[in-house]
């Protein structure tokens, strides 16, 4: 996965322009209303969300594991701090965090990296701390590109794996977080190379329990 990412940002830049996602300007209004201060972004890429979230008046940390894609995000806010690293190597700093928000991230991993990879965000989260994570779903027009390689989940491209989430998948993956809400956004990009394209994404809101999330 690393040199795909690697590759990408390389020959393209900024691969989807520079005004974050649709669910980041969402998931910023539901974090103010929660109080949240500290927010933990795994596989930042290039900053555009990170910077968004920063320019709301948020502390801000990234992880991301193409270096092209860091030193991109480097020439964006200031205050984002950013850590060099694979989301499945968390935590990469003792801190902890009120939020994670989470973009098109999870669903590039197979199921049982993909249980690791929540297990280790749970652990950076404080008690009551709030997720907000987004994947592709089966609605989307991409969904069945490729071959299959689990159920849901298809080789897209050489190299990047995706798995598509229905409503009661997303659900069953998050069981350990008290659930706020789930729902679908389309979130038009500027596709890069592919030019404007439209994703029907799922996104899910939740809470860590006071107990455990596993």
């Amino acid at each position: 996965m690393n040199s795909f990412w690697e590759e990408r940002f390389h020959d393209e830049g900024r691969i989807w322009g520079d005004s974050p996602s649709r669910t980041a300007v969402y998931a910023i209004d539901l974090f103010k209303k929660t109080g949240v201060h500290e927010v933990l972004i795994p596989g930042s890429g290039y900053g555009r969300n990170a910077d968004a979230f920063s320019r709301a008046g948020f502390e801000v940390t990234g992880i991301e594991i193409s270096k092209t894609a860091l030193s991109i995000a480097r020439q964006g806010s200031p205050e984002v701090r950013y850590h060099y690293g694979s989301v499945l190597d968390m935590p990469l700093d003792n801190s902890v965090y009120d939020a994670i928000y989470c973009f098109n991230v999870l669903h590039l991993f197979r199921k049982n990296d993909r249980v690791e990879f929540l297990e280790r965000c749970c652990d950076q989260l404080k008690d009551g701390g709030v997720i907000f994570f987004v994947v592709f779903s089966d609605k989307d027009s991409s969904y069945g590109t490729g071959k299959m390689v689990e159920e849901n989940t298809f080789e897209s491209k050489p190299g990047r794996e995706v798995h598509y989430y229905t409503d009661d998948d997303l659900v069953s993956e998050f069981r350990g977080f008290e659930i706020i809400t789930t729902g679908m956004m389309e979130d038009p990009e500027e596709h890069g190379k592919e030019g404007k394209h439209i994703h029907l994404l799922r996104y899910i809101y939740a809470r860590k329990r006071a107990i455990i999330c596993s």
